[in-house]
This record gives structure tokens, C-alpha cells and sequence, in this order.
């Protein structure tokens, strides 16, 4: 292995006309590696989102009254959805991160629709007044807005990444 001099920025022994036999990494490695950071950064997001609005959740129930199990089975869905996105992201699995965009989509919905259903969210909506006297509210109506958006970024960003860990198509 040759030494690298700092002043020519060749290595010791070439007078540099071997060039074109050194390797050169493909952009659609490069490619990946940005991608892959880029989900790690949307997956950590997403938990930060999740743990937050299970915790509004909680806090917005009134004591004495069961949860409903539709408003929980995004935060179980989601979660279950991250570890499987994480895996795939390290991984470089395509199936598992396919997956994992199935599971966060679904569990995204599922908060939409939950948030659509519940009566007093709802009435928050419609009258921008009553913003004022429930806070909690409100903040589950801006963690399943923040959660939605952030599904959005998920989603190109695994597409991007899925289409860059892809085989390049051969040519006959």
C-alpha cells in the first residue's frame, strides 16, 4: 500500500497516468448512502412524533373511561412499522422497507381517521375560536397534522431509496 504525500496528492511510486485503472464508487452508491441516512432521520422523526401524540393521547382521555382501541392501534402500528423500517434501512432490504412504508401509511391513516371521528376535535376544526380552551386538543389535531406531513417526506424519500438500492437494468 502506497503512502499518500500531502504537497502532490498522489500516492509515492505513479507518476499519475494510472488514472483510468483506479476504482470510482457509482453515484447510485452514493446515492444510497444519503438515502439511507435520509430515512434514519425520518424514522427518529416519526417515533419523536409517535411517543409524543401516545402521550397527548393519554393525557386528553378522561379519567374513568376506557381508551378506544382504534386511537391506540396507530401509536402499536407505527411503532411496529419503525423497528421493521430500521431493520430494512440498515439492512439494505427492499422488502422490509416496502413494509415498513405499508405499515407507517396505514397507522398514518388510521390517526387521520381517528382525529376525523372524534366529535370535540372536529368542533375545534370547524371553530378556530375554541382553539384557546383546549390545548391538549390541539396539539393532537397538530401531532396527526406534523405525523401526516412527515408520512409524505417518508414516503419519496423510501420510493427514492427502494429505486437506488435497485439492480441498474441491463441492457440486451
Amino acid at each position: 500500500m502506497s503512502i499518500r504525500k500531502s504537497m502532490n496528492g498522489r500516492p509515492s511510486g505513479t507518476d499519475g497516468s494510472d488514472f483510468s485503472y483506479r476504482m470510482v464508487v457509482d453515484s447510485r452508491y452514493k446515492k444510497v448512502a444519503r438515502g439511507r441516512s435520509r430515512i434514519s432521520a425520518v424514522i427518529f422523526t416519526q417515533a419523536i412524533i409517535q411517543f409524543v401524540a401516545a402521550l397527548v393521547q393519554f393525557q386528553t382521555t378522561p379519567k374513568g373511561v376506557t381508551i378506544d382501541k382504534l386511537s391506540l392501534s396507530p401509536a402499536a402500528v407505527s411503532f411496529i412499522s419503525l423497528l421493521v423500517g430500521e431493520i430494512g434501512r440498515k439492512r439494505n432490504r427492499v422488502n422490509l422497507l416496502k413494509l415498513y412504508l405499508f405499515g407507517s401509511s396505514v397507522a398514518t391513516l388510521i390517526s387521520v381517521v381517528c382525529l376525523l371521528k372524534s366529535q370535540k376535535s372536529f368542533e375545534i376544526i370547524k371553530d378556530f375560536s375554541r382553539w384557546e380552551v383546549s390545548r391538549l386538543e390541539v396539539l393532537k389535531i397538530a401531532f396527526v397534522v406534523l405525523g401526516f406531513l412527515t408520512q409524505i417526506y417518508a414516503i419519496t424519500a423510501t420510493t427514492t431509496l427502494i429505486h437506488n438500492m435497485a439492480p441498474p437494468k441491463r441492457t440486451s
